[in-house]
């Protein structure tokens, strides 16, 4: 593909790696690195004029520095003339903070959408964000990606049981995605009403559904602190489940998130590379991960084209 270029940032180099490799295409160099006081540093090593620019940078390990160095990417290459630059954020960062829903609090993700649109970013391709109406904070096109196809072919390939099973949300927030899989698996679904007294505490939960003599798939887009999913996960080992899985799309794992996992009662915790899994994997056999390079690369290649990114919606490239 002429006039392209493929830079990484450093949260997440193996990732970039791969989405460049099923491109064909070399990663450009770049040398980041931090001045004794802590400001970051980046020199981009060839030239971008005219050129059509993916920045891979994932909102993962210390955030901020990822952020800030994403940032600086866009401002270089923009300012050295590239014509279109696109930051590939697999998983980004601030989400969480999508809505006013206290007194004075702020609405960071709009704060990080405004910082990327006056970096210089034409275009911005993310994965499973975790309010669809963060796209709105823009004035830029982005295409939110869904590991949905994948995870659906996990169950398939993974889970011997899966016709006879039951996809469950965690809390009321993910009853959209859960209901999704269900009907394209054809299984039943149910829900599990959680009430926190303060954030990354949960007080109590109540399931709504059948998960008796089945297998339970529990299903979110992310994963921290692993407070709720395995309150989750003993609740529906005590409502009769036979196995309990966790597919979650950013595996964060945070805190004591590990330790939580290995003491709990999950036959696997699925999560995809949007963040990278090599250390927790260490630490952790409950963990498998699922690759999304593939797309990633596909929607960089149908962009790059101009061709349509819907297809990623529910297929899986080959």
């Amino acid at each position: 593909m002429p006039n392209i270029k493929i830079f990484s940032g450093r949260s997440h180099l193996d990732l970039s790696q791969k989405i460049a490799d099923r491109l064909g295409l070399e990663l450009g160099k770049v040398v980041t690195k931090k001045f004794s006081n802590q400001e970051t540093c980046v020199e981009i090593g060839e030239s971008v004029r005219g050129e059509d620019v993916y920045i891979v940078q994932s909102g993962c390990g210390e955030v901020n520095d990822s952020l800030m160095e994403l940032l600086i990417m866009i401002n270089a290459c923009k300012i050295a003339s590239a014509s279109r630059v696109t930051a590939v954020i697999p998983c980004f960062p601030y989400a969480r903070q999508d809505k006013k829903d206290k007194s004075r609090a702020p609405i960071s993700a709009k704060l990080v959408a405004n910082m990327l649109s006056i970096a210089g970013a034409d275009h911005i391709i993310t994965m499973d964000l975790h309010a669809s109406q963060i796209q709105g904070f823009f004035d830029i096109p982005v295409d939110n990606l869904y590991a949905e196809p994948t995870v659906l072919k996990w169950i398939r390939e993974n889970i011997s049981e899966w016709k006879n099973c039951t996809i469950v949300s965690p809390d009321a927030g993910g009853a959209k995605r859960v209901t999704s899989i269900a009907d394209q698996l054809n299984v039943d679904f149910a829900l599990i009403h959680k009430e926190r007294k303060k954030a990354n505490e949960v007080d109590c939960m109540v399931l709504v559904g059948d998960v008796n003599d089945r297998a339970a798939i529990l299903v979110d887009d992310m994963a921290d602190t692993c407070g709720t999913i395995c309150l989750a996960a003993d609740k529906l080992l005590s409502a009769g489940a036979t196995r309990v899985y966790a597919i979650l799309t950013h595996g964060i794992f945070s805190g004591p998130a590990i330790s939580r996992i290995n003491t709990a009662c999950f036959e696997a915790v699925v999560v995809t590379n949007t963040i990278p899994q090599e250390d927790n994997m260490k630490h952790c056999s409950k963990i498998r991960v699922i690759d999304i390079s593939m797309i990633l690369a596909e929607a960089i290649r149908r962009t790059h084209n101009g061709e349509s990114v819907s297809y990623l919606f529910s297929h899986v490239p080959l």
